[in-house]
């Protein structure tokens, strides 16, 4: 024989109870079956408000028990007719009569207590059963009601209620095994020894199934629900989570205990006792093969079978001096707490026994710590023990598998997960069975730690990168082209899923979990986009708390780059080619730093020097090594070295800048470039990489324009200006390094502390003679470079190698 049992989702309503039948008609073709059903789907908690509102003297009851009686009405209407319909009607009406006079009673007297809330709660199943046993019989398969109260018997625990295994298993063995009938039994409820009705708590009819099983040393006990199983990870939270196929019963055990909503935990105790295997499966997607439970190991091919949690939880640690060496201070301390029948979740205890700390529900922290208080009065008193206090809105996390059993690294990934997404861990407990690794962290980071820890565990050959885009200009709209083109070769090649999940530009912002399409981003942010508000889009990105988050500034902006601190502080990476936040006050670099490396997030900007180029960690790597850099030497600024290669007695200094402007090396305004300053935050960014603590200010910046031109409000005053004046000025230093064999270049030098920017004439054995255009050249003299400097060379300007450098950084924290 094989016990089914059904939940309240599979019985919910007319439709759903056709597929029930459909099932266990499938079933009994081919072995005995006895059926175990929850209420319909949302009665028991209806029951409850029912009783409730009435106990408080309010008379909305009235109109709550009529929904009750109208629902099962319906179902009994669209499923039943003739002589079963009336039989059924008859025994419902009478049903729902002694429960109105149960709610008059309620209603007259204003209590409710725990015994009367048993008795309430057990009409639920009691009319779903009968209903449909005799639904059952309507579609040609004769069945019997079972009121679970005649066979199983338990103590007068009420709420949750004791079984009585010896005195149950006998009942169910004669009432069940000596008859040859399909039995709908009610799950959930039970009776004391004095044949009061008791409820074996809430999600008690998993529990019922698993008793019907042992009692029946049953062949197999299916949980028959709205899932295709236990997931790797509640799917409402982690989107990528799947079913799990085989697991044991201690795993099972441990992920349900741990927040899995599938099964409840105490249903695994009587199967195992006798190795019953259970089996998982969904009423609405029957050929999924479901989850199986025995007590072999399952699926080897993962440490981890699954990864779980209890969403609010409160933590309270009793801790002090007094309490080293001390004997006796864990049963005190637990024993307080027992009076009140507080449960514990989690204990944790450091080996110096200075503190010990559990978690138990928010509902029993006031109580736990009043008790907690009392118990050790003079201890607080007398300072041996610091006062009790509990911490809030907390969560536990947890990974399962006795599969981490003597393997090392598991841990080391579990908490690696959690630190690179900045999750502060509160706490920390493993079992010597090593069957599962807990974790209490802020409530606000569950759905994050989660995504992170399934990733690392179930998908670590694939990893997701949030990106949160700022700026869609010549740069960031050339970013996601790169990124739609190169990710389906990302995912295949690199295992990296590079998803853009937050897109802002000067038209709006728009944020979707899912991944925003990037062949049509631009639409989408017209048609669904809020109003550009850089503050609302950052407020939303950290509200999110998506793990891997990367936000990409792809502006020159200062409002944005302020808000670089706020962003690290949340555990996300940033990613620009923004020279603002490096070249500000040292002060608030210094911060910036310190902030990504406190928190775990990443600070990447090889862009903020040489575009594409890979100048910034070439410099790092020298550093790390223990190279001492002697001198750094560049040409910064594709824009004025275009300008400078083009510039000749052919092509006057004036039209070279108009040329450089068409061709968008320049910024709108010219004098951006020509001022110098724009080299001068390169130069000194690389200073900083080295450690240099001067400021912009301290840089010494020659200006390439005329003090005339330097003074002009508009482009087209600049234009004349520089026809006036600079042309000339130039046309000089042309025919002066012509004469002498040279080229006139705009050159960043950084040696002995000190960093400055300067036009020079440099002759053909110079290493910068012959880069032309719009070209960057960078030359480190180092310790071990001394007599040949190492030179990086390449494009210096451009959307698609800075956009290439930009997309570089982010895939390098996808490798981190």
């Amino acid at each position: 024989m094989k016990v089914l049992k059904f939940g309240g989702t599979s019985v919910k309503n007319a439709e759903n109870i056709s597929k029930v039948i459909d099932i266990v008609r499938s079933e009994i073709a081919r072995e005995e079956v006895l059926v175990v059903v929850s209420a319909f789907g949302g009665i028991t908690n209806l029951l409850i408000e029912t009783a409730t509102k009435a106990a408080a003297g309010d008379e909305t009851y009235k109109m709550l028990f009529n929904q009750i009686s109208d629902a099962h009405a319906q179902v009994i209407e669209q499923m039943l007719s003739g002589d079963v319909r009336t039989e059924c009607e008859a025994y419902i009406v009478e049903q729902l009569s002694n429960f109105k006079d149960i709610l008059h009673g309620l209603f007259l007297l204003r209590e409710l207590s725990v015994r009367s809330l048993d008795l309430v709660s057990s009409f639920g199943e009691r009319l779903s059963a009968y209903i449909i046993a005799q639904a059952f019989t309507a579609k040609g398969i004769p069945a019997q009601y079972l009121d679970a109260r005649d066979v199983i018997k338990t103590d007068k625990t009420f709420g949750a209620a004791k079984v009585n295994f010896d005195k149950t298993n006998e009942l169910i063995s004669s009432k069940v095994i000596t008859s040859n009938i399909l039995w709908i039994a009610t799950g959930f409820i039970a009776s004391t020894e004095d044949d009061e009705t008791i409820t074996l708590g809430r999600g008690g009819s998993d529990y019922s199934g698993a008793i019907f099983a042992r009692a029946l040393h049953a062949s197999i006990l299916e949980i028959w629900t709205d899932v295709d199983g236990m997931m790797t990870a509640d799917p409402r939270k982690v989107k990528k989570a799947y079913p799990i196929s085989h697991i044991t019963y201690s795993e099972a055990m441990e992920l349900s205990h741990f927040g899995a909503k599938v099964l409840e935990p105490r249903t695994v105790i009587p199967a195992m006792a006798i190795g019953i295997p259970v089996l998982i499966k969904n009423t609405f997607n029957p050929s999924a093969p479901g989850t199986l439970i025995t007590a072999e190991l399952g699926n080897t091919a993962h440490r981890v079978q699954g990864i779980s949690s209890i969403d609010d939880i409160s933590l309270i640690t009793v801790q002090g001096s007094g309490m080293i060496g001390e004997a006796g201070i864990s049963m005190r301390l637990f024993r307080a707490i027992a009076k009140d029948a507080i449960n514990v979740i989690l204990i944790t205890q450091g080996s110096s026994e200075h503190s010990i700390t559990f978690a138990v529900l928010p509902k029993d922290a006031v109580r736990a710590v009043e008790l907690l208080r009392q118990e050790f009065e003079l201890e607080i008193k007398t300072n041996l023990i610091d006062d009790i206090k509990a911490e809030h809105n907390l969560a536990i996390v947890s990974a399962v598998g006795e599969h981490m059993k003597n393997i090392p690294g598991v841990s080391g990934r579990f908490f690696n997960a959690l630190g690179i997404n900045g999750i502060n861990v509160h706490a920390i407990a493993q079992g010597a069975s090593e069957l599962n690794i807990s974790a209490v962290i802020t409530g606000t980071d569950t759905r994050k730690a989660l995504n992170a820890l399934h990733e690392s565990f179930f998908l670590s050959n694939t990893k997701t990168i949030n990106v949160f885009v700022v700026g869609t200009g010549v740069i960031g709209g050339e970013l996601l082209k790169q990124i739609e083109a190169q990710h389906a070769t990302l995912v295949l090649q690199s295992n990296i899923d590079v998803k853009v999940v937050g897109i802002s530009n000067i038209d709006g912002y728009l944020i979707d979990e899912e991944g925003i399409d990037l062949l049509n981003w631009e639409l989408e942010i017209k048609k669904s986009g809020k109003k550009p508000n850089i503050s609302a889009f950052v407020n939303e990105m950290k509200a999110l708390n998506l793990r891997n988050s990367v936000f990409v500034d792809n502006t020159a902006s200062y409002d944005v780059a302020d808000r670089y601190e706020e962003i690290l502080e949340k555990s996300i990476s940033v990613v620009t080619p923004n020279k603002v936040a490096n070249a500000s006050e040292f002060s608030r670099y210094s911060k910036i730093h310190t902030l990504a490396a406190e928190t775990g997030a990443r600070f990447y900007y090889e862009t903020n020097v040489g575009a594409g180029l890979p100048v910034i960690n070439t410099l790092k790597d020298l550093i790390k090594s223990g190279d001492e850099i002697i001198k750094i030497e560049a040409i910064l600024s594709g824009s004025l070295n275009f300008i400078f290669s083009n510039c000749s007695s052919q092509n006057d200094f004036l039209s070279t800048v108009k040329l450089a402007r068409e061709k968008g090396y320049t910024e709108p305004d010219p004098k951006i470039d020509l001022s110098g300053k724009d080299v001068a935050r390169k130069i000194l960014i690389l200073s900083r990489e080295i450690g240099c603590t001067f400021n912009l200010e301290d840089v010494q910046v020659e200006n390439c324009l005329s003090e005339q031109s330097q003074a002009t409000s508009t482009v087209d005053e600049l234009w004349k200006t520089l026809e006036a004046y600079d042309n000339a000025i130039y046309a000089k230093k042309l025919q002066e390094a012509e004469a002498a064999g040279k080229r006139i270049k705009y050159i960043a030098t950084y040696e002995q502390g000190k960093a400055k920017t300067e036009i020079k004439m440099i002759d053909a054995s110079h290493p910068f003679y012959n880069v032309m255009g719009s070209d960057n050249i960078i030359s480190f003299t180092t310790a071990r470079y001394r007599t040949q400097p190492l030179i990086v060379i390449g494009p210096g300007a451009g959307a698609a190698v800075t956009a290439a450098g930009v997309f570089a950084d982010i895939i390098r924290i996808g490798n981190f």
